[in-house]
């Protein structure tokens, strides 16, 4: 596929919550830490740290970065009915938040797992540091993704804030400080969602991307006009205090909530063999089953659903910003609508190599060479439209099939041409200009590029991505061209 970093889910060692056991369930996520510096022995055996070690190197043999996702905000001994492991019984108050008047045994509850670790005293602050440089220099990782982290920088008052000790103690630490550093920017605590609201040199999950891709291509009003503001790498939410444009991670599909398949074939979760009658995972999932909900035996919508997954996987991956896969959303894997798969360690979750579904890979993989291939798509610096020293604007927005600007006030813009320049002022190379044109309307419409010879790079409505040499949009189209 041309990918170059791989997300890791937790892999510090873990337990399966007494919940889950008498379900006859498991932890399969691995989102229940109860040892940060100790690998889960479920995945590397008596090995130590040698397992990871090993299989880090690896990866960087075969060119692949190792990320981390680690999970700071809670511990595996739960609310005040879970488990003394460890901090519990060494010093409770001095890892744990806790209020008087809190359910549930007095534990402040920001994550939803029954305990919050409390940042704002060193202890928590120094252990959370220890197990990051024993991950970073035994075992050779090049970065870690924060579950929850808004919980991570609450201050004693409990309020969110940029400048956590925490959050400064990691940015300045002289070997995490140059370490890729990528926040989950949300927790179910009060005002936990703070999504663009981190300090540099944290990127962010961008969810806000996750939505409002997936609402412009179920056709939702105003949805050309987000779907703009998403292939700028939603620059208005984080494009404060001197952030990179990689600050944000753009993505339609995690580990939690609806695969890029399942976005195309339910409306709603399905989630009863997690044993919460289904209630847990995303209540209100961006997706649209275009039929009837499930798997289906009808061409017509068969290759419909086919056309949305390939414009959502090219959005993703022509957006300004970092690109985020989930695994096996490049194979059309199904969970067959559960969104919350973190107990089903079974077919629900598995990837199925043997139902690779070769078109979408084949695609896939052509939207990656593509982005690699043009640097215009990945640029430092965040792009506004202002003019570049040779007098064109670093981003010109043209309607899709007259001259002129696209009517930004019209809540069913069908699209939108989008030509991309090298950031104003950039030092370094000037990229060639790339075109990336929309059509989420119903009829086939020809665009007009720019001046100059254009050749064709990229087409969703191709399973396998190569693009006729016109300028024809089709509907539910994203095309890419690059200046010849």
């Amino acid at each position: 596929l041309g990918v170059t970093a791989l997300e890791l889910l937790p892999i510090m060692a873990f337990m399966d919550e007494p919940r889950l056991l008498k379900l006859g369930l498991s932890n399969y996520w691995g989102y229940n830490t109860a040892a940060f510096l100790a690998p889960e022995p479920r995945y590397f055996g008596p090995s130590g740290s040698d397992g990871p070690r090993r299989a880090v190197a690896a990866l960087h043999q075969a060119g692949i970065e190792v990320i981390l996702d680690v999970v700071f905000n809670h511990t595996a001994e739960l609310d005040a009915s879970g488990p003394t492991l460890s901090l519990r019984g060494l010093d409770d108050r001095a890892y744990h938040r806790r209020d008087p008047e809190a359910p549930g045994g007095g534990y402040v509850n920001w994550t939803g797992c029954g305990n919050t670790l409390d940042f704002g005293r060193a202890e928590a602050r120094e252990l959370a540091l220890a197990s990051l440089r024993f991950w970073a220099e035994r075992i050779g990782v090049d970065g870690f993704r924060f579950d929850l982290a808004t919980a991570l920088a609450r201050g004693s008052d409990g309020a969110f804030a940029a400048d956590h000790p925490f959050l400064e103690a990691l940015a300045g630490d002289p070997v995490l400080g140059g370490l890729k550093l990528i926040t989950e920017p949300w927790d179910v605590g009060p005002d936990g969602w703070r999504t663009g609201g981190f300090p540099a040199p944290f990127a962010e999950w961008n969810d806000g991307f996750r939505d409002d891709v997936r609402r412009a291509w179920r056709g939702d009003a105003r949805g050309a006009q987000d779907l703009a503001a998403a292939l700028l790498g939603s620059a208005g939410r984080f494009d404060q205090s001197g952030r990179a444009a990689w600050s944000s991670v753009n993505f339609v599909a995690a580990h939690d909530g609806f695969t890029l398949a399942d976005q195309t074939m339910f409306a709603q979760r399905r989630n009863q063999a997690n044993g919460e009658g289904g209630r847990d995972g995303h209540a209100h999932e961006v997706s649209d089953p275009m039929g009837p909900e499930g798997p289906s035996d009808d061409p017509a919508l068969t290759a419909a659903r086919g056309a949305r997954r390939r414009a959502l996987l090219a959005t993703v991956l022509l957006s300004q910003g970092v690109p985020m896969l989930r695994a096996g959303d490049e194979i059309g894997q199904s969970q067959g609508g559960n969104n919350n798969a973190y107990c089903q360690d079974n077919a629900v979750s598995w990837i199925d190599w043997t139902s690779t579904d070769a078109d979408l890979r084949a695609f896939a993989a052509a939207a990656v060479a593509a982005r690699m291939r043009l640097p215009v798509l990945a640029q430092r610096r965040f792009l506004h439209g202002r003019a570049r020293a040779d007098g064109l604007p670093e981003v010109e927005w043209r309607a899709l099939d007259r001259g002129g600007s696209p009517d930004w006030d019209d809540p069913a813009l069908p699209g939108f041409a989008l030509i991309l320049r090298g950031a104003a002022g950039a030092a370094g190379e000037d990229p060639a200009p790339a075109m990336i044109a929309v059509n989420l309307g119903a009829a086939v419409v020809e665009t007009t590029p720019p001046t100059g010879v254009w050749a064709p790079v990229l087409d969703s409505v191709d399973p396998s991505g190569r693009p006729a040499d016109d300028f024809l949009l089709r509907p539910g189209a994203i095309r890419l061209w690059e200046a010849a």
